[in-house]
């Protein structure tokens, strides 16, 4: 089955996001883009749906979560080496982001985040092909 990903989030101020974004290296499309929201493009499977809070609202019961007091979730995208994470990282703190945690090495696996300018959690990470190869071999011998 064929499945792509649409991530849905609440966003304060609409240009200013995708200014951030777009300084990160994002692109949008803009057949579903208008003053409401804006679908970033993360890759061939994979959006980011930024909708003004108003909108956001209008598919949900639920309040909108205070990034200041609390999380509603860490989107976790993938790169291809530690260089890139770094990268990622750079332009994102340039573009205004900021930095709540330092990076994380585990040897296999190197990951950092940052926090975009309304709050939401972004994780980017890098794991070693060898050490993937490495556990599905075992699983599959097991």
């Amino acid at each position: 089955m064929a499945t792509k990903i649409f991530i849905n989030l609440p966003v304060k101020d609409l240009n200013k996001s995708v200014e951030f974004f777009t300084k990160i290296g994002y692109s949008f499309n803009p057949q579903f883009t208008d003053e409401k929201a804006t679908c970033m493009i993360i890759s061939e499977d994979i959006y980011v749906m930024l909708l003004v809070e108003e909108f956001f609202k209008s598919f949900t019961r639920k309040e909108i979560v205070d990034t200041t007091k609390g999380n509603e979730a860490i989107i976790c995208l993938s790169a291809e080496s530690r260089e890139a994470v770094d990268e990622w990282v750079s332009k994102a703190v340039a573009a205004g982001a900021t930095t709540p945690n330092e990076p994380q090495d585990q040897g296999f696996m190197y990951g950092h985040g940052i926090q975009d300018r309304d709050g939401h959690l972004w994780e980017i990470m890098y794991m070693d092909p060898s050490a993937i190869q490495q556990e599905q071999t075992e699983v599959s011998v097991a």
